[in-house]
């Protein structure tokens, strides 16, 4: 069986709502063998919608259309669906009793337009909504398989789970194959020398297939198998990353969902210490990456955003002389930052950053994009010279990345930088 995936809604084409909805389901098919070959958005337009979803009949066998189920005008996704298949709409006696039990439940009496979502077309299969008030529908048709879900994300998901899971295993859509994937994150290295430095397994996959994507700072690797069951697709893709694994070593940093700041602090937590950084040109990003992570506090101590040149003097203790003779995006201000938020915070180790981030104040001697990044520990002080392309956030981001990164590489030797 191969699906589609139609997100429906104006307010996700001008991006006033973030498509979560497509990640899940095609997450949810891909655990049922269903491959997804295309996913469509389209906006609250009867014309447009009718239009794509006869395309997506041409060519998949399962269609699963999210938004467009609410009370007003503009959800026009079952009348849209009804008449692309030419079946009638029919009030279900079942829906309109939920939708009556639910505005009992909050206190509230339903409007004229919440009845309007107890239509629902001809012959289809009803998902009773147990937390919302627009049901989902499942239609069969000439062979294809229409599923209508709502657009609210909790509504989608428990009807994905409760009702179109459930439906699809009933009646053989589920494959007898599985499809699994794993990320493998990396860092310090750039989408095309990682690529030419697996061209070979490129060139020669088909399954499991390698995919790289880049982001500012860091390069993911998705490896994706599809086979009879779970654990050979994780046997298959556990060869490949193993693989890929002897060839980068330190360069992969983690994998699936991890975040560059988690390793850092799981290193801090193995070993006992404690954390300070120094930021200028972040202005506190690398703290604030530091804190999204749950538990930080027990390695991260603090941090000063040190932007002017006084507050580098009197906060972090940078000589005068330091910042009169070498300026403050320089080596010598960038070790002294460092020494001075280790001193302060009295931690264990202790990173800090100046430099550019533009789009103005570069020179022929200091570019935008040059940065100074230092990283100071009990027995060791290093400071590394980097000159990063792009705007002042790509700048910012990929700082405060090769930041982490540095520290988690000292973290990682701690026969040479710190112990």
């Amino acid at each position: 069986m191969v699906g589609e995936i139609i997100s429906v809604g104006t307010e996700l084409l001008l991006g006033q709502i973030v498509n979560t909805n497509s990640a899940y389901i095609s997450q949810k098919l891909a655990e049922l063998g269903i491959d997804v070959y295309f996913q469509s958005c389209v906006g609250d337009n009867s014309g447009r919608l009718g239009y794509v979803l006869r395309q997506a009949l041409s060519r998949s066998d399962l269609v699963i259309l999210t938004g467009g189920l609410g009370p007003t005008d503009d959800d026009l996704t079952v009348s849209t669906v009804a008449e692309v298949l030419g079946r009638k709409l029919i009030c279900s006696a079942t829906v309109l009793s939920d939708i009556e039990q639910y505005f009992s439940r909050i206190g509230r009496r339903p409007s004229e337009n919440n009845k309007k979502q107890a239509m629902v077309i001809e012959d289809c299969r009803v998902i009773r909504n147990a937390i919302g008030t627009a049901p989902g529908q499942i239609v069969e048709d000439g062979g294809k398989i229409v599923v209508l879900l709502p657009g609210v994300p909790d509504e989608m998901k428990r009807m994905m789970e409760t009702g179109v899971v459930p439906y699809l295993k009933e009646v053989g859509g589920a494959s007898q194959s599985t499809i699994r994937s794993k990320v493998l994150r990396f860092v310090g290295i750039g989408e095309s020398l990682l690529a030419s430095q697996i061209e070979d397994l490129l060139a020669g996959q088909s399954n499991p297939t390698i995919a790289p994507l880049a982001q500012d700072g860091l390069v993911d690797l998705r490896i994706t198998a599809k086979a009879p069951d779970v654990a050979t697709a994780e046997q298959m893709i556990s060869e490949v990353a193993r693989e890929i694994r002897t060839r980068f070593g330190a360069l992969v940093y983690g994998e699936d969902g991890e975040q560059l700041a988690q390793v850092v602090g799981r290193l801090l937590v193995e070993r006992g210490f404690s954390l300070a950084t120094a930021e200028s040109c972040t202005g506190g990003l690398i703290g604030k990456l530091i804190t999204d992570v749950p538990g930080s506090s027990r390695y991260f101590q603090g941090g000063v955003v040190a932007y002017s040149n006084e507050s580098k003097s009197k906060l972090l203790g940078v000589p005068s002389q330091i910042l009169s003779q070498y300026g403050a995006v320089s080596r010598q201000t960038a070790a002294a930052m460092a020494i001075g938020v280790k001193r302060l915070f009295g931690s264990s180790v202790a990173v800090s950053v100046t430099g550019l981030a533009g789009p103005d104040g570069g020179t022929a001697s200091k570019p935008v994009g040059l940065v100074f990044i230092a990283v100071i520990s009990d027995r060791s002080l290093s400071v590394g010279r980097f000159i990063f392309n792009g705007n002042r956030e790509q700048v910012r981001r990929k700082t405060a990345i090769t930041a982490l990164n540095l520290l988690r590489m000292a973290l990682m030797d701690g026969s040479s930088a710190v112990g």
